[in-house]
């Protein structure tokens, strides 16, 4: 789905912080969304988290600089981190060119499986960022 001049995979989760969750059975994989990359222009450092940490739902999952300003990415659910992107230590831009593939951020386990009903659909994501939310 297209949104404005947004990319909007329906087969995505989303949290309103515009963080993209991909269900890959009991793990889940996870980015900024193409509205969040568009607003940030480019990015130039991804300090990525240490596998086997746990981060609690709001908890700082990355930290993103771009030419624009340094964003903290909230994490949408309690999980432990299973890997990371390491591709994004020397191609930080991938999250420009690709984020809902090669510019994933981390694989994490959620511990807490409620929470993923707690995430919104693509059409739900749609009009979040149609109000410029």
């Amino acid at each position: 789905m297209k949104v404005n001049d947004y990319e909007v995979p329906d087969e995505l989760l989303y949290s309103e912080n515009h963080v993209w969750i991909k269900i890959e059975g009991d793990l889940a994989r996870l980015g900024i969304t193409d509205y969040a990359q568009k607003q940030l222009r480019d990015v130039l450092y991804v300090d990525l988290p240490e596998k086997g940490k746990s981060v609690e739902r709001g908890g700082i999952l990355a930290s993103i600089e771009s030419i624009k300003t340094v964003i903290d990415v909230s994490s949408p659910l309690d999980c432990e981190i299973v890997e990371v992107n390491e591709k994004l230590q020397d191609k930080p831009d991938l999250i420009n060119s690709d984020p809902y593939s090669d510019g994933w951020i981390a694989i994490v386990k959620p511990s807490n499986k409620e929470q993923v009903k707690e995430l919104m659909d693509a059409k739900s994501y749609a009009e979040l960022i149609k109000q410029g939310k």
